[in-house]
């Protein structure tokens, strides 16, 4: 099908044709976690937003490199001389690298829980020192950055004046920053106040560092997304994603970095995932206001009253735009539960359609409406509800309120698999067979509970949380309390 694909650029404010660098082929960067600790629940929505983008994509024909990095160094902790991993790892004291193994696994487990695909390229900031150092080389040599005790930062006011406007994507203004910034540690080493660093020079107590001709330290948070982006993707490619929370100052520097130290201004379309709240407040640990997205799949926390499945989970999330804010409540979660299963059944029925020789509903006109919906910025609440007219033609014909051909019903399966399956990406899921008075299915499931419940007792948790994670998969959810381990169908 034709492309007539449109994108809300970030950087322009508005939408526009999707027309990528290289005909046929998208480059496509996306700010992976700061492996520090498990993913959030709203990091979580920004990573299902931008694998659906890149399940349209490849379902459009575009041949697609999809790269979301790692970030294992350099994510400094309020412009303090210690990042976010060095910093729990000596309160944990544990190595680095096993806070990042540890919480990398969970990012990618919980990903595919949630039935992500993984990226082509997933590049660590680690595994591209060497370059760093080289870019940070190639923007001083330009001028454009300076030393400070072992530090190198970039000169944002110069950049501004000679280069590019710094604040174009947030549309913030450079004196009002500066006149606003609050004073905080390693701030005396800097010629202005929203100078950032390329390159730190490590405190005794910092674990993670390396020798650079400046000093023995340790890459700039935003330094890592320019080197790794470029790498893969070139000096310039299509799209570049993340979170709303990202657009500055990380996605601010990376702009200006890409333009100093290579001419070009790096990304062709900036895109921005809105939040996620919680019964309409931020999330937050310390009011309580908060939850992990395996504590909704396993139902153990205060908030909800039972499990959602990863699938529900995901069918919620895409219910809302992913450039608007969406509230995350008990009740949105039932209501999604609800319509997951109404579409599952329906898409599971359409095999069993009684035929006749006419149609009671356009099919073509459906199927336009859907491509329409996600070729505009990638609609997938109008996408669902589009879906939803043909559960309903479905559930006519299966009442002998309607008639469908035998073409166009196997018409109406295919496209019903592309959008509902390939490009939302929902669980294709097995609803028959699966009920409580299936003694020997039942059998089974205790069995497994059993043995989780042995390997708990012997503190095996990476078993006990592996027999849990791939029930999920299936729809089985385990709930436990009091009184034992219980499982329900979502």
């Amino acid at each position: 099908m034709k492309n007539n694909l449109k994108i809300y650029n970030s950087l322009t404010g508005k939408k526009e044709k999707f027309e990528p660098i290289v005909p046929g082929h998208v480059g496509m960067y996306v700010c992976g976690p700061t492996v520090y600790s498990n993913v959030h629940l709203g990091n979580v929505r920004t990573f299902i937003s931008f694998d659906v983008i890149y399940r349209y994509l490849k379902f459009l024909g575009f041949k697609v490199r999809y790269v979301r990095n790692i970030t294992d160094a350099g994510h400094l902790e309020d412009d303090s001389q210690e990042d976010k991993i060095s910093k729990k790892a000596r309160l944990e004291k544990l190595e680095p690298m096993e806070i990042v193994q540890q919480y990398t696994i969970d990012f990618h487990k919980v990903l595919e829980l949630v039935n992500n695909l993984p990226p082509n390229i997933e590049p660590t900031a680690t595994g591209h020192i060497i370059e760093q150092i080289e870019m940070t080389k190639e923007i001083l040599d330009k001028g454009y950055a300076y030393e400070s005790n072992g530090s190198i930062y970039f000169d944002v006011v110069k950049y501004n004046k000679e280069v590019d406007k710094y604040g174009k994507l947030s549309g913030r203004n450079i004196e009002e920053m500066i006149a606003n910034t609050r004073e905080l540690d390693g701030q005396d080493e800097k010629r202005n106040p929203q100078d950032f660093a390329l390159w730190k020079k490590a405190k005794p107590q910092h674990i993670m560092r390396w020798p650079s001709p400046w000093s023995n330290g340790f890459p700039g948070w935003h330094l890592e997304c320019s080197v790794m982006s470029t790498k893969y993707l070139g000096e310039q490619f299509d799209i570049h994603g993340g979170g709303m929370d990202l657009k500055f100052p990380h996605h601010e520097c990376e702009i200006a970095q890409g333009r100093t130290a290579n001419d070009v201004d790096p990304v062709k379309y900036w895109m921005h995932a809105n939040m996620l709240t919680l019964n309409g407040k931020k999330m937050s640990k310390s009011t309580g206001n908060h939850l992990l997205p395996r504590e909704i799949f396993s139902g153990d926390n205060k908030i909800l009253s039972k499990a959602y499945s990863p699938a529900v989970v995901r069918f919620f999330m895409l219910q809302a735009h992913y450039r608007n804010m969406l509230d995350l409540s008990e009740e949105a979660l039932q209501a999604a539960e609800k319509g997951y299963k109404r579409m599952m059944e329906a898409i599971q029925s359409i095999e069993n359609l009684p035929v006749s020789e006419s149609t009671d509903f356009d099919v073509a006109q459906w199927e336009k409406s859907l491509y329409e919906a996600m070729n505009d910025d990638f609609n997938t609440p109008i996408l669902i509800a589009n879906l939803f007219e043909g559960v309903k033609f479905i559930n006519q014909v299966k009442s002998e309120k309607a008639k469908i051909t035998e073409a166009d019903k196997k018409r109406l399966q295919k496209i019903f698999e592309d959008f509902a399956y390939e490009v939302l990406g929902l669980h294709k899921q097995d609803l028959s067979g699966k009920n409580n008075d299936n003694q020997t299915f039942d059998k089974v499931i205790q069995l497994l509970i059993d043995l989780r419940n042995q390997a708990r007792a012997e503190k095996n948790w990476a078993l006990s949380d592996k027999i849990r994670d791939e029930l999920a998969k299936y729809g089985v959810q385990l709930k436990d309390g009091k009184d034992g381990t219980t499982y329900s169908f979502q």
